[in-house]
């Protein structure tokens, strides 16, 4: 059994035999583990092909290689695992049964994709629902309590001033410029700056 020990130095007939200091010099940094990481399962199938090779001509005079590749793919596959542990990546199941389906994995994007593009068309549909409501509200306010609709309105229109002074103070450019936004992100900010209608006292 001393021939299934570990082989040492560069391995016979172009095997690299695995070493081991990719663990011993892995650092903290996700984006290196995963680096290593993805270059042990690159070399786990390198030494997987070779193992085949040797066995689809398997001989006699073959099997101290047979053992050698053996053992290169224990110690990499052993390596692949600790630094697997370093790696914080969580996959999604439904990719995982993709690929395990021949199937592209960017499906799974694509599919949730569209699910965020059906459910924001259902949030901005209740938005302009909402803002229909409001609408009709402030139309019957309108006619029922005219002087408080009107002073509502003077205070929406002073908060949304004042609101969109802020806005243009906050993003002054370094040389006196101040950036423009857009008409929809102005419109969003006088909304978000609306108050509450005032109490009517009866």
């Amino acid at each position: 059994m001393d021939s299934l020990a570990p082989s040492g130095g560069g391995g016979g007939n172009g095997v690299v035999s695995p070493t081991e200091t990719t663990t011993a010099t892995s650092s903290q940094d996700p984006k290196q583990n995963l680096d290593e990481t993805i270059n042990s399962i690159q070399k786990s199938l390198g030494l997987l092909h070779q193992l085949y090779l040797t066995v689809s001509s398997f001989n006699l005079a073959s099997q101290p290689h047979l053992l050698q590749r053996l053992n290169n793919l224990v110690l990499e596959l052993d390596n692949m695992s600790k630094l697997s542990e370093k790696c914080n990546i969580d996959v999604p199941m439904e990719v995982l049964n993709l690929i395990d389906d021949g199937k592209n994995p960017d499906e799974f994007t694509r599919e949730v994709l569209n699910k965020c593009i059906a459910k924001n068309q259902i949030t901005k549909g209740k938005a302009d629902a909402l803002k229909g409501l409001r609408k009709h509200l402030l139309e019957e306010l309108d006619q029922s309590f005219p002087d408080e609709v009107e002073t509502y309105r003077e205070i929406r229109s002073a908060s949304a001033a004042e609101a969109k002074r802020v806005a243009q103070a906050q993003s002054m450019l370094p040389n006196g410029d101040v950036k423009v936004k857009s008409e929809k992100h102005q419109e969003t900010l006088s909304e978000s700056s609306e108050v509450a209608l005032p109490v009517v006292s009866y």
